[in-house]
């Protein structure tokens, strides 16, 4: 089993005053009702047997509520993210927190970026990592040399301006891209199978992902992805907490055995990150 322990914080500083992907919603965040989504969420993921660590969240920090992003865990020790200016805030926060659950905190070389768990999910022996947005490709290398994993390389298409060149944030100072975070195209299931939206990568990168013998791949379908965020889901190889907003996926899931629980989430979305992100894997 997997996501046997996850690490939470709240929403309690939630907030779009700085827009640093392409999902933030110009419609007004209700804090109150994101505060609500995120209780839910904790019940969701008890119900599922979970191990819930919660922690305060870093004060006045408006992506505070994304515990994914600051870390990549396994087997006690945490390779520390390097995130866009607008989170510098949570870093430090967010290495003395993980630093006092015993688990120890290593950084990336040279300043490079790196997204934590966003933008690298763990599969088996596997670290399907992200690059091109919020985690630079020598990142994931060490962290996949640190952690002890095999890298698998994957880049997302990129957000595009109307004359068809890369879209630059000018809050991140980056390309930028819908599945900016690798957690957002692709998603594990078990430490056997993987869920992910063909349409968000590359060719290159689909390649790569097809070649992999190993493992059971479900694809999903691109509407469920972007609008449902259908592979931004927190599963423990038995139970599923995913998007209400994904029929298709549930379907293939429950059809494989495993049980789904379908939260409504609305106002967490605003900011770009949904179930997956509001949980960092510790065990």
């Amino acid at each position: 089993m997997i996501n046997q322990t996850l690490l939470v914080s709240g929403a309690d500083f939630f907030a779009d005053d700085h827009k640093i992907n392409p999902y933030y919603s110009e419609t007004k965040i209700d804090r109150a009702k994101a505060k609500r989504e995120h209780a839910a969420l904790i019940k969701c993921f008890k119900r599922a047997g979970i191990k819930i660590i919660k922690v305060d969240p870093p004060a006045d920090c408006q992506d505070g509520v994304y515990t994914a992003n600051w870390a990549l865990v396994r087997n006690g020790i945490a390779v520390m993210s390097n995130l866009p200016n607008a989170r510098k805030a949570e870093e430090p926060y967010a290495e003395h927190i993980l630093q006092e659950q015993g688990i120890k905190t290593v950084r990336v070389p040279d300043n490079l970026l790196f997204s934590g768990q966003g933008d690298a999910l763990i599969c088996g022996d596997y670290l399907f990592a992200g690059s091109g947005y919020r985690s630079d490709p020598a990142a994931q290398q060490f962290v996949a040399e640190t952690l002890g994993l095999q890298l698998v390389q994957l880049h997302a298409m990129p957000k595009t301006n109307p004359d068809g060149s890369e879209f630059i944030n000018p809050e991140t100072n980056h390309a930028d891209s819908f599945f900016y975070d690798l957690d957002l195209a692709l998603s594990v299931i078990d430490e056997h199978t993987i869920a992910y939206c063909p349409d968000a990568f590359d060719a290159d990168s689909l390649k790569k992902l097809e070649a992999i013998p190993d493992l059971e791949k479900i694809h999903v379908d691109p509407k469920e992805c972007t609008e449902g965020f259908a592979c931004n889901l927190v599963s423990t190889g038995e139970t599923v907490v995913m998007s209400a907003h994904a029929p298709k996926l549930k379907a293939a899931l429950e059809t494989r055995g495993l049980k789904c629980l379908t939260p409504e989430i609305s106002e967490l979305k605003k900011g770009g990150g949904y179930i997956r992100c509001i949980s960092l894997w510790l065990s």
